[in-house]
């Protein structure tokens, strides 16, 4: 009798995953090695190595030169990430100044983490009772998910960088996974909503722009589980706790209010200056100049700090849209194509090809279909599809995309959207695998008779 494609237990199909997972991120460690290069997509690397050898050395949260963005020597920054700056050194005091060391705690950590919460996170998603095989709906489509990211070359390429993009998009997960256990039943307990706040607070220091998701997602939670007030404080409060330490830091630094990172009016003003016209460029080729020779002169002469800097930037670059709204609309659309790109293109390198085609396009399809067939599931009412699960991801992948489009595009800050992509994407191969299996049982009776 033939046998079924679900055999055996998920938990042993989700081991053999994360295995790969975590054997494909070492080997993109080995690959990236014990010397920061600069590679297509993690330049940002170099930043956080030079800055935390920096703070190891003594020298605080600072550079030795001329930095990104318009950092003058041996003055305060306030751009990177706090924590992922502190994580490296950590590695750094006990290991040595030995990257690699950094690279492979962050690889096996997110080799590990990642496909165990998509395949948590699609087991609430899919919650249907087992069928013959055994497996739940969501298990299949957990084990899908997790083996798309095990394999997905974006994935296992930025995991081994000493960036802050894999802790992040992991820390997002499990903020959705807490979500869903809230909504599932357990409102009341007070730990769920303290590593709710753990896990939102480490990815606003990770990423403070995660802080404009946030609303969104507190807000979806109160709808879908109608808790008690303190629950939903909760949270807020540690995140507020969490931040606190860098707002005082800062003010002492800069001698003015930063809540956290100085990069929001660096990345508004050139990601919609006029010198784009109506046509995005994600990175500025150099024959268009550099970022720094945009900044107006007379801010250069100022001699600002870092956080001046910043809030200056930003007036401009509201000015810029405010000046022409029509162009910045034009511009923002522009940038869509940018995000969303998943074919080859001639200005990238063979690196950034490759790992756009094998992840992004080799599964594009089935994230659309899924998320397709998510769409069409029918609700009794519109409060109920609100109060869905899926309205959460719908909400991330729509607000998070917004942000990008109007601001700044790169394809890595599209990532933690292919994250969410990939919940859809297992969801239709399953439904193709069973569609096969299903065509096969009803061929099986025509095939015997044939053999007889």
């Amino acid at each position: 009798m033939r046998k079924q494609f679900w055999q055996g237990k998920p938990s042993r199909w989700l081991a053999s995953i994360i295995i790969i997972s975590v054997l494909l991120r070492i080997g993109s460690a080995i690959y990236l090695g014990n010397t920061i290069r600069e590679l297509p997509g993690i330049f940002d690397q170099l930043s956080y190595h030079t800055l935390a050898v920096r703070v190891l050395e003594g020298h605080g949260f600072s550079f030795g030169r001329l930095w990104w963005p318009a950092t003058a020597p041996n003055t305060p920054t306030a751009h990177w990430s706090f924590l992922y700056t502190l994580y490296l050194v950590a590695v750094y005091a006990i290991f040595g100044v030995n990257p690699l060391v950094a690279r492979l705690i962050q690889a096996v950590s997110v080799g590990v983490l990642m496909p165990w919460l998509v395949y948590r996170i699609a087991s609430q998603l899919w919650p249907e009772p087992t069928d013959e095989s055994g497996w739940t709906k969501g298990q299949k489509i957990g084990v899908i998910g997790a083996g798309i990211v095990a394999v997905y070359v974006y994935f296992f390429y930025y995991a081994a960088a000493l960036i802050t993009e894999s802790f992040y998009i992991t820390v997002i997960l499990w903020s959705f996974d807490i979500c869903l256990r809230i909504v599932k039943g357990e409102k009341e307990n007070n730990r769920q909503w303290v590593w709710l706040g753990v896990a939102l607070g480490t990815a606003v220091l990770l990423r403070q722009l995660y802080l404009l998701f946030i609303p969104f997602q507190l807000a979806w939670l109160w709808w879908a589980a109608r808790p008690k007030l303190r629950h939903l404080l909760l949270p807020l409060a540690l995140i507020v706790l969490m931040i606190l330490p860098w707002t005082i830091r800062n003010y002492f630094a800069f001698d003015r209010f930063v809540l956290l990172n100085t990069n929001a009016g660096y990345a508004f003003f050139w990601g919609n200056h006029p010198i784009y016209g109506t046509k995005f460029i994600p990175i500025l080729p150099p024959e268009m100049g550099s970022y720094y020779s945009l900044i107006p002169q007379e801010l250069l002469d100022q001699n600002l700090n870092e956080a001046a800097l910043d809030t200056a930037l930003l007036k401009r670059g509201i000015g810029f849209v405010v000046a022409d709204p029509k162009r910045y609309i034009l511009l923002s659309i522009s940038r869509i194509p940018s995000y969303f790109i998943f074919w080859p293109s001639p200005q990238s390198s063979t690196i950034s090809n490759i790992s756009r085609v094998a992840s992004f396009g080799l599964f594009l399809p089935f994230m659309l279909a899924g998320l397709i067939q998510s769409l069409r599931q029918p609700f009794a009412s519109w409060r109920e599809r609100l109060a869905s699960p899926f309205a959460l991801f719908y909400l991330f992948m729509l607000i998070y995309t917004g942000i990008h489009v109007l601001t700044w595009t790169l394809i890595r800050y599209r990532l933690p959207v292919d994250a969410v992509l990939i919940l859809f994407a297992g969801k239709a191969i399953v439904s193709l695998l069973e569609w096969v299996e299903k065509r096969r049982r009803l061929l099986e009776p025509t095939m015997l008779q044939d053999t007889r």
